[in-house]
């Protein structure tokens, strides 16, 4: 996944400021200064069309799916799953089956940590984490720990907020059950090379989920190549909606696991006396879905395959070298998080500043960075800091955002030193 100086150089060129053009929040205002919009790591903006499919579903076809054969409700059931056969595509699954719907990532994660660990861990049964995982992909094997009496164990980072790779494949045993990983660090933008943890997973006889929101934004994402059983990610890192995201799973491992929620559409009969359960992937969706949000899903995918996933790559990781070098020409500012494979997220603290008070400077100034511990306190517990100032970038950023960045950090030093 990581992008290299040659791919850089042969990729497409992205043309930013038409992709501006896409995306009308970009044009207000914060302070009375242009917004200059960092934040994208946290939730990316939506461009247009995701707008546009939204507002079309809302207004010409919504309906409940799979119930009704009224017309609406066939159109609205035939955006659904189309919008389901859209993802599989987009990351490379075998079968629609394995395409589940839920909230986000984190839902798509707790889903995994309840409905296949659960009923299959108890005592002696090891569960391996990294370091550098946001909350997400921590409390739920920590449930799961406490629910089953297995152990859960945690690869460790090194200062360059890399996982140390000999230690995580020392950590794996015949007792490992369960490997979750993030694809990379929300934090420090850190790239894993999950390929080979995956290999190496599944060679002590481990299944294998990977936290991918970070990753589904920047790059493209084959579940098949990578090897994993599970892979989770959410809609609205993707310049989508929010409250949708997907979980990826292989077919076999679904079709053995219970039913997380119960109720209307996970159900084939119902009785006082027994319930059968639907096929898959309709066995994990209980409720009414998300509806619009599956479409506007569906609809972000088209436009990053529109502007081509590695025009935005390479876009992205000139933009984090070239903020790289003007953040480390301001006195007092120190970037936390230097592993040489990283996406597109750059996170830093300046010298007796605190990051909150630093961000409240920045709002001042039209800039949009994200501050605080970024649900992933292990990470600053390690680093020994609070928190930190998180700056991230999506395919509208901008070197001429870059430059506000850092006029906004040498204006923030003045007033604090």
């Amino acid at each position: 996944m990581a992008v290299t100086a040659s791919r850089i150089a042969s990729a497409p060129a992205l043309d930013v400021e038409r992709v501006r053009r896409d995306f009308p929040i970009l044009e207000r205002s914060v302070n009375g200064r242009p917004l200059v919009y960092l934040d994208s790591a946290a939730s990316a903006q939506r461009p247009l069309p995701v707008l546009r499919a939204v507002e079309y579903y809302e207004t010409h076809t919504h309906a409940n799916v799979h119930r009704g054969v009224h017309a609406l409700s066939q159109a609205a059931t035939e955006a659904y799953e189309g919008a389901r056969e859209r993802v599989r595509r987009f990351i490379n699954a075998q079968s629609t089956r394995e395409i589940i719907f839920v909230r986000g990532t984190t839902e798509g994660i707790n889903l995994v940590a309840q409905a296949y660990a659960r009923p299959r861990l108890g005592p002696g049964d090891e569960i391996l984490i990294t370091g550098l995982e946001h909350h997400a992909n921590i409390v739920p094997w920590q449930m799961v720990r406490d629910q089953t009496g297995c152990t859960l164990k945690v690869a460790p980072i090194n200062r360059r907020g890399e996982v140390e790779l000999d230690r995580f494949l020392s950590l794996l045993s015949p007792r490992t059950r369960v490997v979750a990983i993030a694809h990379v660090s929300n934090a420090l933008g850190t790239i894993l090379p999950v390929k080979r943890m995956i290999d190496a997973a599944h060679a002590h006889g481990a299944v294998v989920l990977v936290d991918g929101a970070q990753a589904i934004p920047h790059s493209s994402v084959d579940v098949r190549a990578l090897g994993c059983d599970f892979y989770a990610f959410s809609g609205h890192k993707l310049y989508g909606p929010t409250g949708i995201g997907v979980l990826y799973g292989r077919e076999e491992l679904l079709a053995t696991m219970p039913p997380w929620q119960g109720g209307g559409d996970m159900i084939r009969t119902v009785s006082f006396e027994e319930t059968t359960y639907n096929e898959l992937p309709w066995k994990f969706e209980a409720g009414t879905p998300n509806i619009s949000g599956v479409v506007g899903l569906a609809a972000a995918m088209d436009y990053v395959e529109s502007l081509g996933l590695e025009a935005i790559a390479a876009h992205e990781q000139r933009l984090l070298e070239h903020a790289t070098r003007e953040l480390e020409r301001i006195p007092g500012i120190e970037i936390i998080g230097t592993a040489p494979h990283k996406a597109a997220v750059l996170s830093f603290t300046m010298q007796g500043v605190h990051p909150h008070d630093l961000g409240t400077i920045l709002d001042a100034e039209g800039v949009a960075v994200r501050t605080g511990h970024h649900c992933a306190m292990p990470v600053m517990t390690f680093f020994d800091i609070p928190a930190t100032a998180r700056a991230s970038f999506g395919c509208y950023s901008t070197e001429a955002e870059v430059a506000s960045l850092a006029a906004a950090l040498r204006k923030a030093r003045e007033v604090f030193t």
